[in-house]
């Protein structure tokens, strides 16, 4: 058979033409690759040879050594170009080790993190990276990781932190991001500053609004600032939304819990008749790519992604090596990104 190829017990004969579209690619291409021939792109051969674990088969020995393994990587939608631009780092760094990822996306009215996780651990994952997953979520359930972690399962925790779940984790400082904004509008003459946050049940929302309210104490020496603190959704729309009762109740700068949120809050102020920065100013969060070529091009808080999917993946290849895992949560610093959407406040301009 075309490279040695043979399916496990629990399945059936092998055909080509399954795998080449599980992968995307030629029945040829396919070929190639179980025979070892040249012309087959890294990507290409990655996609083959995951096609070939995701579909039961054994690969051919002149293979095996190629691939230490599947990983599982579940993220929230891929609306928000923080979530993709996560993928494709932590995807890179797996490939680099050998691994294959195997990569899950929630979407709205799809398969839940839960189910994700039962057909990683069915496929026989060799462990799980979480990016802003249920472990964000101060309501939810932590006893789905214990489960895994009971079970043996190496896992690692991007975006959000429990005390109740015996894993690392890898998160930004929220604390300090959003100092660092606040500060920015502060040295601008900004003092009627907003929060425009997402739902006040996440940990990087209840971090930023921490690093917030200490920031504007005493920077500022505002210590009610409840008002000045909106929630709405993760969204363009949510910004919209927040930024829109800000506005209202006096902001000339206004602080976003994401770059996403930041866009719907310049479209508010647009809607008013203000312009960005000249009457407002706005400053996001991730720096995601192509936020730098917004109109205007967006001041933003960057999360370090390459720095956190490095850290994540090497965590996690640790524990996978025989390392026990710890109860650990690495936490790396943010920097500002000073664009055109932030100016001079009304303290500068009087």
């Amino acid at each position: 058979m075309d490279g040695e190829l043979t399916r496990r017990p629990d399945g059936a004969g092998t055909r080509l033409a399954d795998i080449a579209a599980q992968a995307g690619v030629s029945e040829a291409t396919v070929s190639r690759v179980l025979n070892g021939k040249p012309g087959v792109s890294s990507g290409t051969r990655q996609a083959v040879l995951a096609a070939l674990d995701l579909m039961g088969y054994e690969r051919p020995q002149r293979l095996r050594q190629r691939s230490n393994g599947l990983i599982g990587l579940v993220t929230p939608e891929l609306d928000n170009p923080i979530f993709p631009a996560f993928a494709q780092a932590i995807e890179k760094a797996l490939t680099q080790h050998g691994y294959t990822p195997v990569l899950c996306t929630q979407l709205p009215g799809g398969a839940v993190e839960d189910e994700f996780t039962e057909v990683l651990m069915e496929r026989g994952v060799s462990g799980i990276v979480f990016v802003s997953g249920l472990h964000a979520d101060t309501t939810a359930k932590m006893d789905r990781y214990t489960r895994l972690r009971e079970r043996g399962l190496p896992i690692v925790l991007l975006d959000g932190y429990s005390n109740q779940i015996d894993a690392p984790f890898i998160s930004p400082d929220d604390r300090a991001a959003a100092r660092l904004a606040v500060q920015h509008l502060v040295d601008l003459g900004h003092e009627r500053i907003g929060l425009a946050v997402g739902p006040g049940r996440f940990v990087p929302v209840i971090r930023k609004i921490e690093g917030y309210r200490r920031a504007m104490a005493q920077l500022l020496g505002a210590t009610e600032v409840g008002e000045l603190i909106s929630h709405s959704l993760f969204s363009v729309e949510g910004g919209q939304a927040a930024a829109a009762q800000l506005l209202e109740r006096g902001c000339t700068g206004i602080v976003c819990a994401s770059d996403l949120m930041a866009l719907g809050a310049i479209r508010a102020c647009r809607d008013r008749g203000l312009s960005v920065p000249g009457d407002v100013s706005v400053v996001g969060f991730d720096d995601s790519p192509l936020i730098a070529f917004t109109d205007p091009p967006l001041t933003t808080v960057r999360k370090p992604i390459g720095a956190m999917a490095s850290a994540a993946v090497a965590t996690l290849l640790e524990e996978i090596n025989g390392a026990r895992g710890k109860h650990i949560e690495l936490m790396f610093q943010p920097e500002l990104v000073v664009r055109r959407s932030t100016g001079s406040g009304p303290l500068v301009n009087r």
